[in-house]
């Protein structure tokens, strides 16, 4: 989908995530901070190459990019990107990894629980904002931290979820505590289903004479 970009909807209703995450918190979290960088985009791109773009293309192209309004183009359409993978990286709904998924973390992490402790590490040790990735390069499973906006789809890298670790995802809730955060998150509600469904995909970055 191209601009005007839309909000798209949460795929559960904001109690769905209780007692892990608050109504609160993905009140606030959804309807002001994800729906702001969606207006924001869209006030950006209007009228210009990018109108015409996806959300993906427009994050691969603008992600190197020096220019300020660029960078600001990228920060918003990569919040976007980012949050709507966030919200379908959780479920209520309790489930474990099986079939291809379960194979590549037996291969490359030993067990679940052992790759849920790298999330953890991985997000109580990034500084500032950011994101904590699964990941599946080349068919082998690891782990990126990104800051602020960044995001690996757009180095083309295929992601299979992601955890939020920006303050106001977690602040109402469980206040500067982000290990708990991560721990109950990590722990009971992420969404194995679409890290299986996301393990067969791949993100290509355009080609530069596109």
């Amino acid at each position: 989908m191209s601009a005007p970009f839309t909000l798209a909807p949460l795929p559960w209703n904001e109690k769905a995530l209780e007692p892990v995450i608050s109504a609160t918190t993905i009140a606030f979290h959804y309807h002001k901070h994800h729906r702001a960088y969606v207006d924001t985009l869209n006030k950006l791109v209007e009228k210009t190459k990018f109108a015409g773009m996806t959300l993906e293309e427009i994050v691969q192209a603008t992600e190197a990019a020096a220019d300020d309004k660029e960078k600001k183009i990228f920060n918003n359409a990569a919040q976007v990107w980012n949050h709507d993978f966030y919200w379908r990286s959780l479920t209520p709904s309790k489930t474990e990894p099986s079939g291809k998924l379960a194979s590549a973390i037996a291969r490359d992490f030993g067990d679940v629980s052992t790759l849920i402790a790298a999330l953890a590490d991985a997000g109580k040790n990034a500084f500032g904002s950011g994101w904590v990735w699964l990941v599946s390069t080349d068919g082998k499973l690891g782990i990126e931290k990104t800051g602020n906006a960044e995001t690996p789809m757009a180095k083309g890298v295929n992601c299979l979820l992601t955890v939020d670790v920006w303050e106001h995802a977690y602040y109402l809730d469980y206040q500067n505590a982000r290990p708990k955060y991560l721990e109950a998150v990590l722990g009971k509600i992420l969404n194995w289903d679409y890290a299986a469904e996301n393990l067969g995909k791949r993100h290509e970055i355009r080609a530069a004479a596109e």
